[in-house]
């Protein structure tokens, strides 16, 4: 036999693994009983795989560490937090049995349930809770999440399943806080660099699910944990497939390889009801979304510092040009970093209008003229010309071109750059390494967004990464952490969002819909969807035998 070159090898073997995997998706994609109706009822029953698609690629799966929605997304299903939110999204306990607050309201006394275990079969303890709270206020630990637990003048385990936190003074978004932290096992990272740590791609937790495999670039699969502090999940395993372009995950769902996506509102508004025969296999959701997509500013670079430029910006911009044309219609305008309809979304703040003419008076005010005829605004011989940062997302690409297309029209230059999640966060996020943003923020139930906005968390890896430093805001926010009073509170909030809005850090966009389509295959979801939405209760979703793909195992 002829040696073949190296290279030579390495093709002929890639293309080899192809096909096999080409193979192997094909037969794995088979139904079982070709003729099983989706339609028809089944009794609930356990076993089988569902095949999700993201966007983004976690960086790890320590939630407090990644700050990212990718790494919240699967790290929930491995993780447990003391406290949760129920489908009517009232707190309700996780890993605690119960809770109680003293009548200063400056302590909290958390009694664990009996018999938690890790997946490793390691007991889960009071001890456990404490490492996490020691960890995440580490100064060392570059967590975006420590501020809230920094509060806590003194936390202690007196037994193993008593968890007890004294806080300076009343802290009102205290409960709420102890539904977001992750508890981590003490036993495998009491002599780690949290920073650092491989653990964050070989997790073990304490959930429904436990990581089975992390295949970087292409899927992170979970297996269902025996151990599972909740009881067993229905579904076997859950299949995360990385896909950045959400055409192409629209792809993969009417091919039949996924089973879930988040549409995007061109599929749903105008595909979807083109097709009959898409609608029969897979089931649309609508609700509104928890979250806001924005422009954001980096504040410590010119001309970004003035806010009659951030303004100007802001008037430049038609909203609802964007809601219509890139959401086809399935958004809403926000004035305030508040989900709308809520009690913290101050009914009383507009958008700012488009108009044009208003932004070109506040450029004039702040300097900027044509001065050479060239069509752009300039200030001291350099054109007012910047660069818009986004995501592989094409709602958010779009937005981009519409937001540079109604600049331009008042004489500014606008370039755009698309970067690939994990690269846009470690890049250009830790790093502060960008003039503008187009992103989006979540938005959780509790009001408090000190993490956000307050000048004090700044640091890389914190929250307030464009820079915002506003001494009447910082002031809003403290108190507003202070008060219990909730119409006081929502007073508070109401000044923060007015105050916020004035300054234009950021241009609100839109607030848009929840679009989920999910294969009738999966049975157990709630319609209509409570108030926490659909997947409040995924753990009890299944997949009748039926209507199964069939799996093969390398075990």
């Amino acid at each position: 036999m002829v040696n073949q070159p190296k290279s030579m090898m390495k093709k002929l073997n890639r293309l080899i693994s192809i096909s096999i995997t080409i193979l192997l998706i094909s037969c794995g994609q088979q139904k079982k009983d070709p003729s099983a109706n989706v339609n028809q009822p089944y009794p609930s029953q356990s076993g089988g795989a569902l095949v999700d698609a993201m966007s983004g690629e976690p960086s790890g799966l320590i939630a407090m560490m990644a700050g990212e929605s990718s790494a919240s997304a699967i790290a929930s299903n491995i993780f447990n937090s003391l406290l949760k939110y129920d489908k009517n999204l009232e707190l309700t306990g996780e890993l605690a049995q119960s809770w109680d607050v003293s009548s200063d309201q400056k302590t909290i006394t958390f009694h664990l349930k009996p018999n938690l275990k890790w997946a490793d079969g390691h007991a889960l303890t009071s001890d456990d809770v404490l490492f996490t709270w020691k960890t995440v206020t580490d100064d060392k630990t570059r967590s975006p999440y420590g501020a809230d637990y920094k509060l806590v003048k003194k936390a202690e385990a007196p037994n193993s399943s008593t968890f007890k936190v004294t806080y300076e003074a009343p802290y009102a978004p205290a409960l709420d806080s102890w539904s977001g932290l992750h508890i981590l096992p003490k036993h495998l990272l009491q002599d780690q660099d949290i920073n650092n740590t491989s653990f964050s791609r070989n997790p073990v937790g304490s959930h429904y699910y436990q990581l089975d495999q992390w295949k970087k670039g292409e899927s992170i699969t979970l297996k269902r944990n025996p151990n599972g502090t909740q009881g067993q999940a229905k579904i076997d395993r859950l299949i995360s497939r990385i896909i950045p372009d959400r055409a192409a995950q629209f792809l993969e769902l009417m091919a039949d390889n996924i089973d879930s996506m988040s549409l995007n509102s061109i599929q749903y508004a105008r595909i979807f009801p083109a097709r009959p025969d898409l609608t029969a296999k897979i089931a649309q959701y609508k609700e509104l979304g928890n979250s806001y997509t924005y422009l954001g500013f980096n504040l410590k670079r010119k001309p970004f510092d003035d806010v009659r430029v951030r303004q100007a910006i802001n008037y430049a911009i038609d909203k609802q040009e964007i809601i219509d044309g890139v959401l086809l219609g399935l958004g809403l305008p926000v004035a305030s970093p508040y989900k709308p309809g809520t009690r913290w979304s101050n009914p009383k703040l507009q958008p700012y209008p488009y108009d044009p003419q208003k932004a070109i008076a506040l450029l004039k005010e702040a300097g900027f003229e044509d001065h050479d005829h060239d069509g752009i605004l300039d200030k001291d011989g350099k054109p007012l010309s910047f660069e818009i940062l986004t995501n592989q997302n094409k709602e958010r690409e779009m937005s981009a071109v519409l937001v540079q297309r109604r600049l331009k029209e008042i004489g500014i230059d606008v370039k755009i750059r698309v970067v690939e999640w994990a690269t846009f966060i470690s890049r250009f996020i830790k790093t502060g390494d960008f003039n503008v943003v187009l992103l989006g923020w979540g938005l959780g139930l509790e009001p408090d967004q000190f993490n956000i906005w307050h000048s004090s968390q700044q640091a890389p890896g914190q929250f307030n990464f464009i820079g915002y430093h506003n001494t009447h805001v910082d002031q809003l926010l403290e108190a507003g952490r202070l008060e219990l009073n909730p119409d006081k509170r929502m007073k508070i909030y109401h000044e923060f969002a007015e105050v916020l809005l004035a300054d234009s850090p950021v241009v609100y966009l839109f607030a848009g819909y929840g679009l989920p389509a999910i294969n009738k295959r999966v049975n157990g979801i709630d319609d209509p969807a409570p108030p926490a939405g659909i997947g409040h209760n995924s753990y009890e979703w299944y997949i009748p035998a039926p209507l199964r793909r069939n799996e093969m195992s390398a075990e």
